[in-house]
């Protein structure tokens, strides 16, 4: 039954306190996971956890910083017992700017969190799936990391780096009961909306054929899929909801 797709596996969802991470965690809850919410606020913590109910363990972290995410790492194994499932959600989207104008430290904290801070934390969670034989992890990209935004220069290169490693991570563990897949929303109204202008919001939704964002709960049901056991036959493979948007 839908309802006990996920009874006895636990998840470990970075941003998990807000936006899709959120949507992602309400969802994995409703089929029966046990999740553990990462984030970098203590506050936005103690909502999420207020909003989705009893049964849900959080650990403040900071994906930038490694031995964050594997203090995290280790509490999580332990309060849960097992980490079957990482969603990797965490990011920002930083200023919009042409690159040769694009500011030294947006650029670099960009990178620090989309891109470090998604292989920070598969370099923690993997060696406790591989231990366990099986897992699945679901890394949020962007259709920025495919065709790359114009004005989102750091953006667009971080999410193509986590498209990319995907597709290593995917290969390196074939042949484990490990399976690695990433997801490419195109523009998704949530809080991250709020680091944009309003031209490049325009921008973004005058791109996508259906002549509309997509919906949290839309991608937290790709992302629920793919974090399930029937996933099991895709691996470093990118799997897209944009709308209509993407040429391949």
């Amino acid at each position: 039954m839908a309802e006990a797709r996920f009874a006895g596996q636990t998840a470990v969802i970075t941003g998990g306190a807000s936006g899709i991470g959120l949507g992602t965690a309400k969802r994995l809850k409703a089929g029966g996971a046990r999740v553990m919410l990462w984030d970098v606020s203590p506050q936005n913590l103690e909502k999420a956890k207020a909003e989705l109910g009893p049964g849900v363990e959080s650990e403040v972290v900071d994906v930038t910083d490694y031995d964050s995410v594997a203090r995290a790492t280790e509490a999580s194994r332990a309060k849960l017992g097992r980490i079957d499932i990482l969603v990797a959600s965490a990011g920002i989207s930083g200023p919009n700017a042409p690159t040769w104008e694009y500011p030294l430290e947006a650029w670099q904290r960009v990178m620090a969190i989309n891109l470090d801070g998604v292989f920070h934390c598969c370099r923690a969670v993997v060696p406790v799936m591989r231990a366990q034989d099986y897992g699945r992890i679901v890394i949020v990209a962007s259709i920025a990391g495919k065709e790359g935004n114009p004005n989102a220069p750091a953006y667009s290169a971080s999410k193509a780096g986590v498209i990319g490693l995907t597709k290593s991570l995917g290969k390196e563990l074939a042949k484990t009961g490990i399976r690695v897949n990433c997801v490419t929303p195109a523009a998704v109204r949530t809080a991250i909306f709020d680091q944009m202008t309003e031209e490049h919001i325009n921008y973004m939704l005058s791109k996508i054929p259906m002549g509309r964002f997509g919906e949290v709960e839309e991608i937290a049901a790709m992302i629920a899929w793919l974090a399930s056991r029937e996933a099991s036959f895709s691996t470093g493979a990118v799997f897209d909801l944009s709308g209509g948007r993407a040429t391949y």
